[in-house]
């Protein structure tokens, strides 16, 4: 697959578990400034399931019209777009898949919360529906696309209270748990969860997969 020059594309961005989409702003001006053009997605990430909000994603991204999509996203935001390229999305334009801090191999800290009975009934209010996708992650990536993964290796997060992490991770989702069968290419930076969507860094290496379909390994 090649997809279109990047000018020529559209880049669309899903926020993460709780961040919803102000979150993402500062990710999106600076990829603005790279030349991407840049849209961003919203969605309910504990009143709806995982399926729900790809199905969601999906129309949205029909909506786009454009030749060529590229899709970024952000912890639960990259397993939304897994689910969507997975069920609904296989017509979609072509273009390249960036995840930041994903936990394709399921969520330490989303399985604590839910094991955890006396914090239970706060996991419900916390996770909601997005417990099951949290917890399982997702087996592969979508064929017929270049899939990047980016992971965060600032151990500065919540999660750590809550569960053991493997080592490294970055507060809140182990680089273990980041690891995609079938993947293009991964690599890991030193930032936190939240992080991966202020980091300037992160942002260079969103910009490089995207036009170039690999990550900067030596920077």
């Amino acid at each position: 697959m090649n997809p279109k020059d990047a000018s020529d594309s559209t880049t669309l961005l899903v926020h993460g578990l709780w961040y919803g989409r102000f979150s993402l702003n500062l990710l999106v001006r600076r990829l603005t400034r790279k030349g991407l053009n840049c849209r961003r997605f919203g969605y309910p990430t504990v009143r709806q399931t995982l399926t729900k909000n790809a199905r969601s994603l999906y129309h949205y991204a029909q909506s786009l019209e454009t030749p060529s999509l590229h899709l970024v996203g952000h912890s639960l935001g990259g397993l939304v777009i897994l689910r969507m390229l997975d069920e609904f999305g296989r017509d979609l334009p072509p273009g390249r898949v960036v995840l930041l801090g994903s936990p394709v191999h399921g969520s330490a800290v989303a399985q604590r919360l839910t094991t955890l009975a006396m914090i239970r009934p706060l996991s419900k209010t916390l996770i909601g529906r997005a417990a099951s996708g949290l917890e399982y992650g997702f087996a592969h990536a979508p064929p017929g696309r270049d899939v990047g993964m980016i992971a965060g290796s600032t151990k500065l997060g919540l999660g750590q209270l809550v569960s053991h992490l493997d080592q490294p991770h970055d507060g809140t989702v182990a680089v273990s748990e980041t690891q995609l069968p079938g993947a293009t290419d991964h690599i890991v930076v030193q930032t936190s969860h939240t992080g991966l969507i202020t980091s300037s860094r992160v942002a260079d290496q969103v910009e490089s997969f995207i036009q170039h379909g690999r990550f900067q390994h030596a920077v």
